[in-house]
């Protein structure tokens, strides 16, 4: 029987910022691999397929060297979760080649706010007014970001868009399966699921990376890895309303890597839209803690 770790915030929150510095590496590593920075662009399932991989044998490593003990596991809640995931990640890619990260990163963050409203249809939970004054706010930013009109860069937010749509569900199903089994057995299912998956749907669309390009296979799974295993314990060791927040600093790390790697630097539309969607998501995510103090 899985056993609740000691609540300590502290390290939850140095455990989140980690892992939004990690994620927000795996982005910047999409984009060098699907805009042909590192060779031949390639197709950001090919991508997703390296991320699950390597992932998974980061995991497996840990797996075995800590051998975890594996009960009560959920298949049907675990292939669902995964597949979410799997199609969030791999759109989340294919925008990166499209426009700045900083633009992708906020754009996700809509997550939330579709997870809220998929709990609403599917957990039947109830939302009051400010809740959605919160996710209206933080809709009308998304809206900027797409930028409606713009040709290239609307398809890349669009890409962006479905990211969140797919991620916000994926939480419905992590929110089923939290406190139910243990941190790295839910990381080993989920990336031995994932890596099925990925790899049927990469086998369409193969083409064999250059060394360089494995190399940020590596690094992008790899550090996924490690961006799982510091979220799903810093989930363990304090509520998610405390943890939700400090993740979003992901948005800063992005803007910060396309800048030193790219040259990249987000325009006043970006700053606008990526504030207004912030401010709607963590007005989203205190009204959920208040809800939850109650």
């Amino acid at each position: 029987m899985y056993v609740a770790k000691t609540q300590n915030p502290a390290l939850a929150a140095g455990l989140t910022l980690a892992a939004a510095a990690f994620v927000a590496g795996t982005t910047l590593l999409a984009k060098a691999l699907g805009t042909g920075a590192l060779g031949p662009a390639l197709h950001p399932l090919v991508i997703s397929h390296g991320r699950f991989l390597f992932a998974l044998v980061a995991i497996g490593v840990a797996a075995a060297a800590l051998r975890p003990r594996i009960s009560g596991v959920n298949v049907r809640l675990h292939v669902l979760r995964t597949s979410l995931g799997w199609g969030g990640v791999t759109l989340m890619f294919a925008a990166a080649a499209f426009i700045p990260l900083s633009d992708a990163t906020a754009i996700s963050f809509l997550n939330p706010v579709f997870g809220m409203m998929l709990a609403i249809v599917l957990l039947r939970e109830r939302v009051g007014l400010v809740r959605w004054s919160a996710a209206a706010i933080a809709l009308m930013g998304g809206l900027i970001l797409v930028r409606p009109g713009s040709g290239v860069v609307e398809m890349g937010a669009l890409l962006a868009l479905g990211a969140a749509v797919l991620l916000g569900a994926e939480l419905i199903a992590i929110k089923l399966l939290s406190g139910r089994e243990n941190p790295l057995q839910i990381l080993l299912i989920c990336n031995a699921i994932g890596f099925c998956i990925s790899g049927v749907a990469a086998a369409f669309v193969w083409q064999m990376p250059t060394a360089a390009q494995w190399v940020a296979l590596a690094g992008i799974g790899f550090l996924m890895a490690g961006a799982q295993a510091c979220f799903t314990n810093a989930m363990a060791r304090a509520d998610a309303s405390f943890v939700a927040p400090f993740f979003y600093a992901t948005l800063v790390f992005a803007a910060l890597y396309d800048f030193a790697f790219f040259d990249v630097v987000p325009d006043a539309v970006s700053v606008i839209g990526a504030v207004i969607t912030l401010v709607g998501v963590v007005f989203l995510v205190w009204r959920e803690a208040q809800l939850k103090g109650r």
